[in-house]
């Protein structure tokens, strides 16, 4: 496999209706656009400069940032980190979809497509996510996906309303994909 600048995969990654690529500086204001949507930006929260924040993530080398493509199309983001201390090592990633593209299963598919990069070409054991504890939609996507709830992450993060919220910490084994019908096999 080749590797773009600090050192994140150069190849695409192919779900069955999205496609994953490595973004570079052109996408930026895309992204930008989709994470300064108010259904984005309410779970996503940064700063007033979304546009500097998404070329801080592209820039990252602890962070491998991609954009979810329908066809030509950035729909959304989505970042995977790594833990690679050998007695805890796993990945974890993190979604934003446009919500003009919400309801079509892209989200799902994207994390599917990325899940199986990094289980059968990274080699992790073990991947997980954290979604607010009352994104009932984020949750049934993650679970459309093979993820397994652990339990609640209490007062976890803080809200755009300054208080603090419950996270689900969710994880999916590579074990996992490898169970006959389970919800992580699309077929």
């Amino acid at each position: 496999m080749t590797t773009a600048p600090n050192n994140k995969p150069a190849r695409e990654l192919a779900g069955a209706v999205v496609t994953l690529r490595a973004a570079v500086d052109a996408d930026v204001a895309a992204l930008a656009r989709i994470r300064a949507t108010p259904q984005v930006r309410a779970r996503w929260r940064g700063g007033t400069d979304l546009a500097a924040e998404v070329r801080e993530a592209i820039a990252d080398n602890g962070l491998r940032f991609l954009t979810i493509r329908q066809g030509q199309r950035i729909v959304g983001g989505i970042q995977w980190a790594a833990e690679d201390d050998p007695e805890y090592r796993h990945a974890s990633i993190d979604i934003f979809v446009d919500p003009a593209a919400h309801g079509r299963g892209l989200g799902t598919d994207a994390v599917r497509a990325l899940v199986a990069y990094l289980v059968e070409v990274e080699g992790f054991h073990r991947i997980v996510i954290d979604p607010a504890a009352d994104n009932r939609a984020a949750i049934r996507c993650y679970e459309k996906a093979g993820f397994r709830a652990v339990g609640i992450m209490r007062q976890y993060e803080r809200g755009a309303d300054g208080r603090w919220h419950d996270g689900l910490l969710m994880d999916l084994l590579a074990d996992d994909l490898k169970a006959p019908g389970s919800a992580a096999d699309p077929g």
